[in-house]
């Protein structure tokens, strides 16, 4: 499964905000560790702005932080911010065999997706950045 750059994004940028709890960190750094530009970073913040996971502070050495609650708040949480999981409609009455079976297929895919998702923390994740570091 690809998830969108907006989704990833976002991911790098909740992940950032939380391995730095109570800090201010600008959105230039964040999409320079990317390389992603900061006005497309931007958009997405104001999306997790918006749904309460992080708070932007303006102003001379202002920032965003997170406020979400790291041991609660799932990537699924955030992916669905940005993407449609489990929004495919079914096939029709009229469709072929294998559109049927297709279609089945991949709601199983996306039920998996969402159930692994949904089980994964942001503390989940922030383990795992920091066993990729030491490795």
């Amino acid at each position: 499964m690809r998830l969108q750059t907006n989704s990833r994004l976002a991911i790098y940028a909740v992940l950032e905000f939380a391995s730095r709890p109570g800090e201010l960190v600008a959105a230039a750094e964040v999409a320079a560790k990317h390389g992603e530009s900061p006005h497309h970073l931007a958009k997405v913040l104001s999306e997790l702005v918006r749904a309460g996971i992080v708070e932007s502070v303006r102003g001379v050495g202002g920032g965003y932080r997170f406020v979400g609650q790291a041991r609660r708040l799932t990537l699924l949480d955030v992916i669905r911010l940005f993407e449609r999981l489990g929004d495919a409609a079914p096939a029709g009455a009229d469709s072929s065999p294998e559109e049927r079976a297709l279609g089945e297929v991949l709601s199983e895919i996306d039920e998996h997706a969402i159930a692994t998702f949904g089980s994964i923390t942001i503390a989940t994740m922030l383990a795992a950045v920091a066993r990729q570091r030491r490795a």
